[in-house]
């Protein structure tokens, strides 16, 4: 809806998700955050919905944190001492765990979920792009986790994330370092799949979301359980859920379709059925 710090607009198939607070760079807030699990809640139970494209307001994806947060728990931590300041250190704790599942839930569409890049992302900015399933980006955006310059251990899953898409020893010259890093070097290192100029970028990912909503949604959920499984899982394992994937896929009215259209030299018409 129009004027929520959380927009959502659904385009057929596709949803559009907006961070909407373009004065504050679209800061990660706990505002947001609460905004942005209303919007996957509503979209994780929609079986029309085939793709979904996450951008942002103005001229940045997303700036980063709540720098008053974090001054304000900095000085919550500084202030106590001794059982006090133990006591202190656990709310924290327990407070930022709850902070990022608020953005983190973007993980839990059952949809593939585009992150289009328009601006800077950078930071919990950064995390939150970083836990969609794939990323557009402008050129000239500035990408990065810049947590270590700030003065505080990286968080939002960065840790996790980042060596899985661009490697270990690159990850970690990032997270250490809290270099920023333009569009175009993202895309040589593979963590977005383009770099575009800053106007083609939300009608690329846009593009992208329609040719995923083109396939079998039930084929294309069970690509993103298996993709989510294999972080974890051996060959063998793997070799397993995707049998058990196939398996659900032959009783669908998709394949029939699919195979269908094969032999009559057609597109594909998917009901997800």
């Amino acid at each position: 809806m129009a004027g929520e710090i959380v927009e959502l607009e659904r385009r057929g198939a596709i949803a559009l998700l907006t961070l909407n607070d373009p004065a504050r760079l679209n800061a990660m807030t706990e505002a947001m955050g609460r905004g942005l699990t209303a919007a996957v809640a509503e979209l994780r139970g929609s079986d029309s919905l085939r793709a979904v494209v996450l951008s942002g307001a103005g001229r940045a994806f997303s700036a980063g944190g709540d720098l008053k947060m974090l001054a304000r728990m900095g000085e919550t931590g500084r202030s106590e001492s001794g059982e006090a300041r133990r006591e202190s250190r656990e709310a924290n704790r327990a407070a930022m765990s709850r902070f990022y599942r608020l953005f983190l839930c973007i993980r839990e569409l059952p949809q593939p979920c585009i992150a289009a890049l328009n601006g800077h992302a950078i930071g919990a900015g950064c995390c939150v792009a970083l836990a969609c399933d794939l990323r557009i980006a402008a050129r000239e955006a500035k990408l990065g986790l810049n947590f270590t310059r700030l003065g505080i251990h990286p968080g939002m899953g960065a840790t996790w994330m980042l060596p899985r898409l661009i490697g270990p020893a690159r990850a970690a010259e990032l997270l250490y370092t809290g270099r920023l890093i333009s569009g175009a070097e993202a895309e040589r290192m593979g963590l977005v799949s383009r770099a575009l100029p800053r106007d083609e970028v939300l009608e690329s990912a846009l593009a992208l979301a329609e040719e995923i909503a083109a396939c079998a949604p039930l084929a294309v959920r069970g690509v993103k359980r298996s993709l989510a499984a294999s972080e974890q899982s051996s060959l063998d394992e793997q070799l397993d859920a995707e049998a058990r994937e196939q398996s659900l896929c032959y009783e669908s009215a998709d394949l029939a379709e699919g195979l269908r259209a094969i032999r009559e030299k057609r597109a594909p018409s998917f009901s997800g059925r």
